[in-house]
């Protein structure tokens, strides 16, 4: 079984329950009988229609985009002659993704309703992000999750546009995380309720995971798929892709290419496309390189989360349940394939049904660098994906200049906006 991951999720002042990091695997075994066939890129649509029907396979996504290739139900007596096929690269076992962990799905929260005076979030207070003159204005951040609430005051005036890879037809968010994870990219600066990171970058809500959190990594490839075909490096204006998810795995370092891995695949074919990833590193208190997409060193931009409590530096504020403040957060993955910290513990934002809501995770800390990146694009528009990781590092708070690290396991700098 693979390592639960989780986000948390604050009920109340008095009650705080683990919910379950958005897209957390909750099993490592594949799903039988599905699979992510991918192509060689010689393969035509074609010889794509002509593998289904010869095989007799059931097709459930195909990518035109991301990969050459589709997702599909393959008849166990199929499957080794659909892998020796010349036209095949390589097949990939699906796996499946969920929003909540098994034991703690019940533990929903309780979000606050209408449209409250907007306040300072402690995470954007504690990264320097508030009250600038760089908004994020002219770029486009798509958020691969459960969706974004289309109709939040808070967020509807950012969303451009979406994709749908689960069930249903409509990338509205019907479980309430891809709404809190948008909400701290780009919230309205608005007087109402939170304002984002970026109030001026626009959102693209691409749909996963189903109203329950559950889904599928063929699902979330769609989701690339969608991104990469919107890409700047395919003349659109997707530049970010805010990943939240993580499920079990490792990194060959060879974009998939050396273990098969579907995703690692795709995942590489955004980057080259123009598009700066950023993914959790997982809450299972151990090593980042255990999760996926996490551990794709050579692609995303890898966030573990920090405990704050006053939005400011120096530790003076009071302890959480997952640390002192200023410390990095107990349930954080954390490893040298992880790039930098931003602040994960007790995050106001945005949720479904134009409400609001606190949630802790490193699913919560990645979106601040996101956002961030947004920020350094919007001034630096065609920087590369690396070049964006660097300058977000290079001005980071660094270890003992604002933080602290009992743990000894947490070396990364902590994010700042200051710079950007």
């Amino acid at each position: 079984m693979i390592k639960r991951t989780a986000l948390i999720l604050v009920a109340s002042a008095s009650a705080i329950a683990l919910f379950g990091l958005a897209a957390v695997a909750s099993d490592q075994s594949a799903t039988p009988g599905q699979y992510i066939v991918v192509l060689k890129d010689s393969a035509t649509d074609a010889t794509r229609n002509d593998l289904v029907t010869r095989h007799g396979l059931n097709l459930s996504q195909r990518y035109d985009h991301v990969l050459k290739g589709f997702a599909a139900t393959v008849p166990a007596n199929e499957l080794a002659r659909l892998k020796a096929d010349p036209n095949v690269e390589f097949v990939s076992e699906d796996r499946p993704v969920t929003v909540a962990d098994r034991a703690e799905a019940a533990a929903k929260g309780a979000p606050t309703s209408g449209q409250p005076a907007q306040t300072l979030p402690s995470g954007v207070d504690r990264i320097n992000a508030e009250n600038k003159l760089n908004k994020g204005a002219g770029v486009q951040v798509a958020v691969v999750d459960t969706g974004i609430d289309l109709s939040h005051p808070d967020l509807a005036a950012n969303i451009v546009g979406g994709k749908n890879c689960s069930t249903g037809k409509s990338y509205d968010d019907g479980n309430g995380h891809g709404t809190h994870v948008a909400g701290t990219i780009a919230a309205l600066d608005n007087a109402i309720g939170v304002a984002g990171i970026a109030p001026q970058a626009k959102l693209w809500a691409v749909r996963v995971l189903d109203n329950n959190g559950n889904g599928s990594w063929s699902s979330v490839i769609c989701g690339l798929d969608f991104v990469t075909a919107n890409a700047v490096g395919n003349g659109g204006k997707i530049s970010v892709a805010n990943m939240s998810l993580a499920g079990g795995g490792s990194s060959d370092n060879n974009c998939g290419n050396t273990n098969n891995d579907a995703l690692h695949k795709a995942i590489c074919r955004a980057r080259d496309k123009g598009v700066t990833i950023v993914v959790a590193a997982g809450n299972e208190s151990g090593p980042a390189s255990a999760s996926t997409p996490a551990a794709y060193d050579d692609a995303v931009i890898t966030v573990s989360a920090l405990a704050d409590t006053d939005g400011k530096g120096g530790g003076l504020g009071a302890a959480t349940g997952y640390g002192a403040d200023d410390t990095f957060a107990s349930f954080s993955n954390y490893g040298p394939i992880v790039d930098i910290g931003a602040p994960g513990v007790n995050i106001r934002s945005t949720w479904k049904g134009s409400a609001y809501n606190v949630i802790s995770g490193t699913s919560m800390a990645t979106p601040h660098v996101a956002g961030v990146a947004a920020l350094y694009l919007a001034t630096h528009p065609g920087a590369t994906w690396t070049q964006v990781r660097d300058a977000l590092k290079a001005a980071g708070e660094a270890l003992g200049s604002g933080h602290a690290d009992p743990s000894g396991l947490h070396p990364e700098a902590v994010l700042r906006a200051d710079a950007f």
